[in-house]
């Protein structure tokens, strides 16, 4: 393999990666805790979009409570961007063989 190609693979996985990162920050991704009592809304670029809180964990006067939810929550979606962010990057690179330890 010459460098030129070599050169235009790496630009074309450049480009398809940048179209990757859009589409991701494109998505909304829902995080959950406590059964769906706190839910946080995220862009797939990791972006906060929303919270919500049912309103029975006010009246439950417990802020320890309602912190630990909001962190499990938005750890849940994090959890699925990422997990969404492997899947694309697995079939963007289509079985383009990757020396050992490289990782994208």
């Amino acid at each position: 393999m010459n460098l030129g190609k070599i050169m235009q693979q790496a630009r074309k996985m450049q480009e398809n990666m940048q179209k990757m990162q859009e589409e991701l920050a494109a998505m909304e991704i829902i995080g959950e805790a406590g059964g769906g009592m706190v839910r946080i809304r995220m862009g797939g670029d990791r972006s906060v979009r929303g919270v919500e809180i049912d309103p029975t964990l006010w009246a439950e006067n417990d802020k320890g409570l309602i912190e630990d939810l909001m962190a499990a929550a938005a750890n849940a979606a994090l959890q699925q961007i990422e997990a969404l962010s492997a899947e694309k990057k697995k079939d963007m690179m289509g079985g383009l063989p990757l020396p050992p330890g490289f990782s994208l």
